[in-house]
């Protein structure tokens, strides 16, 4: 029989990005906390295997999604990585994610910025003109795949994503 793996002594040796644990993280895409705290081994390789490098390390060894360095693409590689029943790709949308656009967006005091926009590739934020006035940015909800894309780009991190209820 083995001892049991000491979490702490693993965590010493991982390298990369960490953050602190919170159950509410945003967990990759097609996961849920509950299919990590039931399956993940912490064995980080869907970090290790996300291109866009949006995966980190909670103080579990938890993967989370960190936005503030991009959006996903959904390419699946974090799914196909792991070993354990953490993902479920038959699950659509692949989260329950979507986006919002705080006070500090820089539209909404009269200085024109469209990185939003640029950054969204499934069209979801759209601009409401008004006549003498700087137009301002929408999340379409129908639309936004909850990505993060915007997120980053963001000069005032006035975009957050967050799960949403979904009837």
């Amino acid at each position: 029989m083995t001892a049991p793996t000491d979490q702490g002594r693993r965590a010493f040796l991982r390298i990369g990005p960490r953050r602190a644990f919170t159950p509410d993280a945003i967990r990759p895409p097609w996961s849920s906390a509950q299919s990590i705290a039931d399956h993940c081994t912490h064995c980080g390789d869907c970090i290790a295997a996300c291109p866009e490098r949006i995966l980190v390390a909670d103080n579990d060894g938890a993967p989370a999604v960190d936005f503030a360095v991009g959006g996903c693409t959904f390419c699946g590689a974090c799914a196909d990585s792991c070993a354990a029943p953490v993902f479920d790709r038959a699950l659509s949308p692949a989260w329950r994610l979507t986006a919002a656009i705080s006070e500090r967006c820089l539209p909404r005091h009269g200085i024109v910025c469209d990185s939003c926009r640029d950054a969204c590739g499934g069209n979801a934020i759209r601009f409401a003109r008004a006549t003498g006035r700087t137009p301002v940015p929408e999340i379409q909800g129908d639309r936004c795949t909850g990505c993060g894309a915007c997120v980053a780009v963001c000069p005032q991190s006035a975009i957050s994503v967050a799960v949403v209820a979904h009837d």
